[in-house]
């Protein structure tokens, strides 16, 4: 069976309204609205992406101080309130020691780790990667490739697990191959059309092993 890296937002953990919740709390006092045009063209991007493109509506701080004040509310929302999706656990479940696998996630290792912690799936991974440990971010390959490396495979061996046109870009970069699950903030036709191979409408064992 092939190694799966997966996306960890969206895929794995339902944290995409929190996040953004919390971005839009943090937001408001400059003035800027986060809508769902924001939402489209930035979910699976890092926060300093994130920063940057907001950033050209209004005079943010430097991002190593915003970064400080949207992580305090990030990791307070996702602390108290993030859950894990049913049909991941359950994949996850029967995955588990059977086939090699890692998180490639845009988010800061500091938020990576704690979505792991508060879902308890940190002992499931073999290796996770997170955003602010490479040179570029999604939909560059660097994640995924640097996950590849840590478990010691060939990028192409390898299945991504991703839930948006940016990750799915990623992937596709890394020359592997990519299912998309659908959560609903992007359409199956959007996804395919950032190059996926496979779309589904959950994740499940039979999936991911084929």
């Amino acid at each position: 069976m092939r190694p799966i890296v997966f996306d960890m937002d969206g895929v794995l953990v339902d944290s995409e309204e929190l996040s953004w919740a919390s971005w839009a709390e943090v937001l408001a006092p400059y003035g800027v609205e986060v809508t769902s045009d924001d939402r489209a063209s930035l979910t699976g991007r890092t926060a300093e992406a994130c920063h940057a493109a907001f950033g050209e509506r209004a005079e943010l701080p430097a991002y190593e101080e915003f970064a400080k004040e949207i992580a305090a509310v990030v990791h307070a929302a996702l602390e108290s309130r993030l859950q894990a999706f049913e049909d991941a656990v359950d994949t996850l479940e029967v995955l588990a020691g059977r086939v090699p696998m890692a998180v490639a996630s845009s988010s800061t290792r500091a938020r990576l780790d704690v979505s792991l912690a508060a879902t308890g799936l940190g002992e499931v991974f073999d290796v996770t990667v997170a955003g602010d440990e490479v040179a570029e971010g999604k939909p560059g390959p660097d994640l995924y490739l640097a996950a590849a490396a840590g478990l010691g495979v060939d990028p192409a061996e390898c299945l991504a697990v991703e839930d948006a046109p940016a990750g799915v870009m990623a992937g596709v970069a890394a020359g592997m191959t990519v299912v998309a699950v659908v959560r609903g903030a992007f359409s199956e036709e959007g996804l395919r059309e950032a190059g996926a191979d496979v779309v589904v409408p959950r994740l499940t064992p039979a999936v991911l092993m084929r």
